[in-house]
């Protein structure tokens, strides 16, 4: 019954991808074109190689060339170069090791261990697996004279061309869509947070909700790390790539627009960490009172609306709908206002509850006021 649950929800995921890679444009299409590149380029390889040339070590042109069909086209050169070097240098001691030892179970005896210890260099990359599997193969079908290293050499040579030029002429990737995608996340994580926490708090909360806030809050780390890694993606497809300008793509959103909403991650989690120290049998924090708890509601649904207005002027052509924007941080700042006056209504202890409170709720609303703006970019 698992097995069939299991295989039910695996069928579902993959058509779930095919349709998404035939209908819309996004990572699951980039990859169907990526993939068919890959093997285009192993096709033609072969053609050019092992059909019209008839050439001995054929297989090595469309074994390179599938694997430098990478994500980026600097990508593809940098693996091609790296290949052909491990290529040679696995080439090169399986020959070596063949000539001292004059039998195979000997020579490879010899020449793994090297070859093994030269693919965990750093400096190769993925592309080091082939110094053993080159060595493997060289001893494995007794290539050892020069005419044939130097035809396995020419060969993978073509196919690292024939690779990394299909990569790079036939639509080239470039990788803009995924910043857009990965602040539109946060923007849409962050106003259901935020709601979410408006509605608990409105209908009577208790430690179960305020850990989920936080957990909920902790999870915006990941599209955070998913847009650092986009931005680094979006500046490697412009090395060496003529997509950028044979293609014409919208500009992703600037980097300003990463620090606002990185800071918002971080601010809310610290607001949602307060609310858990505050609720429940075993808070660190006496309770905020039920007055000062009332102006929470409408706090969190102007941020939220604030968010919202912010994530709208990603998917449209700024600027901000700027009203819409105005009346929602005037209605946080009033409802911060109500919650800060019951800082001396109470004793001690709940003061520096709702004191904490207050001061990260400030702070977060201090992060949406200056608003994604150029001179706040890092």
């Amino acid at each position: 019954m698992a097995l069939r649950r299991w295989a039910a929800w695996e069928l579902s995921a993959v058509w779930t991808s095919v349709r998404r890679a035939v209908t819309e444009a996004g990572p699951e299409r980039d990859l169907a074109v990526q993939s068919l590149k890959a093997a285009g380029a192993a096709v033609l390889a072969w053609a050019l190689v092992g059909w019209w040339w008839k050439a001995p070590m054929a297989l090595m042109a469309p074994w390179t060339a599938v694997v430098l069909v990478q994500s980026t086209v600097y990508r593809s050169l940098r693996a091609g170069t790296q290949q052909l070097v491990v290529i040679a240098l696995g080439t090169l001691l399986a020959t070596g090791a063949a000539a001292l030892t004059g039998n195979t179970m000997a020579a490879m005896a010899l020449a793994l261990p090297p070859a093994v210890l030269l693919g965990n260099y750093s400096r190769f990359g993925d592309q080091g697996v082939y110094a053993s599997t080159t060595a493997i193969f060289v001893l494995a079908y007794s290539s050892f004279s020069g005419t044939a290293i130097a035809h396995r050499l020419f060969e993978a040579l073509v196919g690292a061309v024939i690779g990394i030029g299909v990569n790079a002429l036939v639509l080239p990737p470039v990788h803009l869509r995924d910043v857009r995608d990965s602040l539109d996340r946060l923007g849409r994580d962050s106003t259901d947070l935020l709601r979410a926490m408006a509605d608990d708090v409105e209908s009577g909360h208790d430690r179960t909700s305020a850990e989920q806030w936080h957990e909920g809050a902790r999870r915006l780390g990941g599209p955070v790390q998913d847009l650092r890694s986009a931005r680094g993606w979006t500046q490697e497809s412009y090395r060496f790539n003529p997509g950028h300008r044979l293609r014409r793509h919208p500009a992703p959103p600037p980097g300003h627009w990463d620090t606002y909403w990185t800071d918002l991650a971080d601010r809310l989690e610290s607001v949602t960490a307060t609310l858990v120290d505050t609720t429940g049998e075993w808070r660190s924090l006496a309770s905020p009172p039920e007055p000062a708890l009332r102006c929470l509601p409408e706090l969190f649904r102007a941020m939220a609306d604030v968010c919202e207005a912010d994530r709208a002027a990603l998917a449209v052509a700024p600027p901000l709908d700027g009203d819409v924007r105005k009346e929602a941080m005037g209605r946080a700042w009033e409802a911060h206002r109500l919650l800060k006056r019951h800082l001396l209504a109470h004793d001690h202890e709940t003061a520096t509850a709702v004191g904490g409170l207050a001061a990260q709720t400030q702070q977060l609303l201090y992060a949406l006021e200056a608003g994604p703006a150029p001179a706040r970019q890092a």
